[in-house]
């Protein structure tokens, strides 16, 4: 079993905190499609159960598109998007590691992923894990 550190994030100017238990050491996935890559999104996905959002659901906007299963959140404030509900999991939570603290993060392996091909590819998602 994969030992579980707290890392903390949020947007960039405060409005949106949260707290993510995850390996200090990261696998995060990059996806090509359109939103991620022009928003340099980097894919940290956990199970609903290892996050918390330390301040209001005020605080955030949603946007969906598409199929309108991904729950796209930005800060009201700032509009950074840094978490959001995947359609790849919808059980789960994505955290943008570009905004979580780094001083708890040890290592991050990057994985490309072809978003831009969704259908095709999707199946070479790795389920999610309480690990």
């Amino acid at each position: 079993m994969v030992k579980l550190v707290l890392h903390r994030g949020g947007c960039h100017c405060g409005a949106v905190k949260y707290e993510v238990d995850a390996p200090e050491n990261i696998d995060v996935s990059e996806c090509n499609c359109s939103i991620c890559s022009k928003s340099g999104y980097l894919h940290l996905i956990v199970p609903k159960s290892r996050f918390r959002l330390m301040t209001k659901w005020d605080n955030l906007e949603e946007y969906t598109f598409d199929t309108r299963e991904a729950k796209h959140l930005f800060c009201k404030i700032c509009g950074i998007k840094s978490f959001y509900i995947p359609r790849s999991h919808p059980n789960g939570i994505s955290v943008n590691v570009r905004c979580l603290n780094d001083s708890t993060i040890k290592s991050i392996t990057i994985e490309h992923f072809d978003g831009k091909n969704w259908e095709d590819n999707m199946h070479k998602l790795r389920p999610l894990s309480e690990e």
